[in-house]
């Protein structure tokens, strides 16, 4: 509960896609990073805005045509990260998880360049 409000954090898309194949692994690194996204959930259940906030003129445009106004990133462990949205209601609050990937593909979606 935030605010009175049940949160509920959903997995979309590529998130979804990621966290699947994750689950199929049995390596050390792939445990870690679902013990580290099951960690993240459980803490945005009870704070939706744990997550460092995007700034709006930095939203990916692939993003911004999937209608996302507002964007959070959290860091895993081994360097992957999640990127969630926030929609809310009177009743509840949703949590969108758009996005699970390692570190290049981040760099990539946000055209950050290697030094």
């Amino acid at each position: 509960m935030y605010l009175g409000k049940e949160v509920r954090v959903l997995l979309k898309g590529q998130a979804k896609e990621s966290y699947l194949a994750l689950k199929k692994r049995e390596d050390k690194e792939a445990k870690s990073i679902l013990n580290s996204i099951e960690r993240v959930k459980a803490i945005l259940k009870e704070n939706p805005q744990f997550g460092d906030p995007i700034a709006k003129k930095l939203i990916p445009k692939q993003l911004i045509e999937q209608r996302i106004h507002n964007l959070y990133r959290v860091e895993l462990s081994n360097f992957w990260r999640m990127l969630y949205t926030i929609e809310g209601s009177r009743v509840e609050i949703l949590l969108f998880v758009l996005k699970i990937f390692n570190h290049d593909e981040y760099n990539r979606l946000f055209k950050y360049r290697k030094r």
